[in-house]
């Protein structure tokens, strides 16, 4: 009994920042850990699929059900252009089982963005104790916009989702009454979610790319009328066939691109100008650069004795 409760001690210590600053662990306790982090992120997405399915049905107080949400655009098509155009509005369902799927598909789908901050948590966790101050704070700024974009680009496709509608149920003249089966309506429907959520992401990579180095302002302000050009084209592809959505995702794509450039223009002058205090320009090719590398200990680690990490002592 002592030796359990004296393993586990040892494993939450190689798990800790401050008994374990280099995040050192061997290939089996990786694997292990990854389980374990892995597990707590499967609990989190099954505890939301079940929430999720069960408010695909229900209200939850002034908030509508889910299945009022998500079949909210195609029920805002005008009534003379659904079918049938008398009574409730209503998706059609073609094969057995087909309402069981589409609710559990869409009640994953909102408990894994319910329960994001629990599973990004434990992604958080297991790669965390590897990386340095600097580097953690990085990810988090990461994850954390990366978030918001994600949110903002979903429900801006939400917004656009009826315009799309009623250009596209409009298509023949007239000849045909709209009445979707669920499965391909649903499936647009968060298609689409994902297409722009996933594009409001394009901005951010474009400001880590430069923070590493990669890609500089010069560069970007070279290449923004095509940068520009790419992002309609990419919308045009990707979009139904209305002008609505391609012009809204690529409207969006533009003015997010163009704020990253004005982020990544302001970093660059700001180490521009730390280059020219330290005078590195003017070393020679064959002049060590005047880093003063010490190595850390636990107690330079933060939150043990309030000293620097180690990425910070690189100056």
């Amino acid at each position: 009994m002592a030796d359990s409760s004296n393993d586990r001690t040892s494993k939450r210590r190689k798990r800790s920042r401050r008994h374990n600053p280099d995040g050192t662990m061997t290939l089996i306790e990786h694997i292990y850990e990854f389980r374990r982090r892995l597990g707590f992120a499967l609990i989190a997405l099954v505890a939301g699929g079940a929430l999720g399915f069960l408010w695909f049905t229900n209200s939850v107080g002034p908030v509508p059900s889910l299945g009022d949400i998500v079949k909210g655009p195609y029920c805002a098509i005008p009534p003379e252009q659904r079918f049938p155009r008398e009574g409730p509005c209503r998706l059609l369902q073609t094969v057995p089982f087909e309402a069981f799927m589409i609710q559990l598909k869409v009640g994953l789908t909102a408990g894994a963005v319910m329960f994001a901050p629990v599973w990004l948590y434990q992604l958080w966790a297991f790669i965390a104790p590897g990386l340095y101050s600097k580097e953690r704070k990085y990810a988090l700024i990461f994850v954390g916009f990366a978030s918001v974009l994600f949110a903002g680009g979903a429900v801006l496709a939400y917004a656009m989702v009826p315009f799309a509608l009623e250009i596209l149920v409009n298509f023949g003249g007239g000849a045909f009454d709209t009445w979707f089966t669920g499965d391909k309506y649903v499936s647009f429907v968060l298609s689409l979610l994902l297409i722009f959520g996933v594009s409001f992401e394009v901005p951010l990579l474009v400001i880590m790319l430069n923070r590493v180095g990669v890609v500089s302002y010069a560069q970007l302000s070279k290449w923004r009328r095509g940068l520009i050009f790419i992002a309609f084209v990419f919308a045009a592809f990707v979009t139904p066939a209305d002008p609505f959505s391609m012009i809204a995702l690529a409207g969006a794509l533009t003015v997010l691109l163009e704020l990253s450039f004005q982020i990544t223009r302001i970093h660059d002058k700001r180490k521009a100008r730390r280059r020219g205090e330290e005078n590195w320009d003017q070393l020679a090719d064959d002049e060590p650069a005047p880093f003063h590398y010490t190595p850390s200990t636990i107690d330079d680690e933060p939150g043990a004795t309030g000293g620097k990490s180690r990425a910070e002592d690189v100056t």
